[in-house]
């Protein structure tokens, strides 16, 4: 009695390797995303919201002179929409670029998985060859004995 076993490796692994982690930056860009790419570069920083909040402002003191309700009207529909868009792809440019380094994080833990799961099959095949050898053995002392 022999131990046989051939190791197949899912064709997932391969691809896998190939690939990589997914990025955002690495994605294939058509000249839209290319210009929504720059777009969103340019107007989430944060300088670009202290240039809202600026222009913003240049209206304030006409929304002061209407009284409450323009002045209301000013704060929601121009400070907090110019403002707050920069400032939100901002946090979004933050998220994406934690997600980025999670999704790296994440491929480096599987590629370590993978390697040790090699290992194991390494030893696992050196385990078969040993108990191979002990079954010969044991074959040939039990023919000597019958013999």
């Amino acid at each position: 009695m022999k131990i046989s076993y051939e190791h197949k490796d899912h064709p997932h692994i391969e691809e896998r390797k190939k690939a990589g982690p997914v990025k955002v930056r690495e994605r294939k860009k058509s000249i839209n995303s290319r210009i929504a790419l720059a777009l969103t570069a340019t107007v989430g920083t944060m300088w670009c919201a202290y240039a809202f909040a600026c222009l913003a402002l240049f209206a304030l003191p006409d929304a002061m002179k209407g009284g409450l309700f323009p002045l209301i009207q000013w704060v929601s529909q121009t400070f907090i929409q110019l403002v707050m868009l920069s400032v939100i792809m901002v946090g979004q440019n933050i998220l994406g670029q934690a997600a980025d380094k999670r999704a790296e994080a994440t491929y480096k833990d599987a590629e370590a998985t993978f390697h040790e799961a090699r290992e194991i099959q390494k030893h696992l095949i050196e385990q078969d060859a040993a108990i191979n050898a002990i079954l010969d053995r044991l074959e040939k002392m039990e023919a000597n004995l019958k013999g």
